[in-house]
């Protein structure tokens, strides 16, 4: 089943006109809850800036890749040799073995190497040695190319944080690197796609990282765009196959509008119709039995790992009327004396949902209120309550 990007006209717009800056004054941060299509809107985006005179590195940002500030500069440099290794720089004389043998002229390109031996080289601080590097690779690449600035963008970025206890600072580092070239009249743009928990992070290692970003919160589609993601790839698809108004108000319903579940919902109804003949009117997969491997394909290892009391813990979360959109600890105690004989403490919730936190299946706002961090993992956890022994 073809792929679609629904919606989202908006948030490539406001891309557009970080494109037209004459001077990086903000970067862009793409944030929202796992499944709401950072990364297809990110991949979305490479295009139109390359079409608009861009050079465009990145990828995902690993959890190694922040473990120290080193790391974070190879990163960086590995990525940015990927488009410049072919930009040639300096010709040098190859000599050949022999009195008699003539050199051959070479020509010497800004590959990952060129600019590690100039980070080494270069005296100072990592970020002093980071900003100079930087500094050199845009000489060059404003000399010898058309291009107008360079992106850097980072899928998974939230994995970025600085780790005080080993006197290690790469979010820091980045952030204190890109805003000092910046302010020099450089073009080299930070693009950061994460989980909601990635921008108070930027703000928590620097205070200026909240005027240094434009933030563009990514939430499940309207009712008109579900429907566009629902019909649209299958109307291009050659196999004729289409939905019924019913099978796609009931698409629109369990997927709650996100992309990602929209989209697996989709390709397990198209794929079961396309098996069965191109029956289009009557599927043979009931949404019963495709919600079933929903779970089991992105819910059930999450909730693998959680104990038993945190278990007890989520389906009181579950159900609360707001659990898709924002609770406290006050709303679980209240719950939990509604249902349980044994009712939680605030404190005891507290730091269960701290714990939470760290697993990734919870985070907390700047307002101090929480959120699941996964989308519909309330109705998951209402569907299996009680049924995974």
């Amino acid at each position: 089943m073809p792929l679609y990007l629904a919606g989202r006209e908006i948030e490539k717009e406001e891309f557009r006109r970080l494109l037209d800056q004459s001077a990086i004054l903000d970067n862009l941060v793409l944030t929202g809850l796992r499944g709401v299509g950072k990364t297809v809107l990110l991949d979305t985006l490479k295009p139109l800036a390359i079409a608009d005179g861009w050079l465009w590195v990145g990828t995902d940002l690993t959890e190694a890749a922040s473990l120290s500030e080193e790391n974070v500069v190879v990163r960086l440099l590995a990525d940015l040799a990927v488009v410049t290794s072919g930009i040639e720089i300096a010709r040098e004389t190859i000599k050949k073995i022999g009195f008699q043998a003539r050199g051959e002229r070479a020509a010497k390109t800004l590959t990952f190497d060129v600019m590690a031996d100039l980070y080494a080289a270069t005296p100072g601080l990592v970020s002093d040695k980071l900003k100079a590097t930087l500094d050199f690779v845009w000489q060059c690449v404003r000399n010898h190319t058309d291009a107008k600035g360079i992106i850097f963008a980072y899928d998974e970025a939230q994995n970025l944080s600085d780790k005080s206890e080993k006197n290690e600072f790469p979010l820091s580092l980045v952030l204190d690197v890109f805003q000092s070239v910046q302010k020099r009249g450089m073009p080299l743009m930070l693009v950061l796609a994460g989980l909601p928990t990635l921008f108070p992070k930027l703000v928590e290692a620097r205070t200026f990282a909240e005027r240094m970003f434009r933030v563009v919160f990514l939430d499940r589609l309207d009712e008109h765009d579900t429907r566009e993601a629902i019909v649209k790839p299958i109307g291009h698809a050659p196999s004729g196959v289409r939905f019924t108004d019913d099978w796609i108000e009931t698409i629109t319903q369990e997927s709650g509008g996100y992309p990602y579940f929209i989209q697996f919902l989709c390709r397990e109804a198209f794929d079961s119709a396309v098996q069965n003949r191109g029956a289009a009117r009557k599927l043979a997969a009931s949404m019963r039995d495709i919600t079933r491997k929903l779970d089991t394909d992105f819910f059930a290892g999450r909730w693998a790992r959680v104990t038993d009391r945190q278990r007890e813990l989520l389906i009181v979360v579950a159900h609360l009327p707001d659990c898709d959109r924002e609770f406290t600890p006050h709303d679980v105690v209240a719950k939990s004396k509604e249902m349980l004989a044994k009712p939680f403490r605030a404190s005891n919730v507290s730091q269960m949902f701290a714990s939470l936190c760290d697993a990734g299946l919870m985070y907390r706002n700047r307002h101090g209120r929480y959120s699941f961090a996964i989308p519909l993992l309330g109705r998951f956890i209402l569907r299996n309550a009680g049924l995974d022994a």
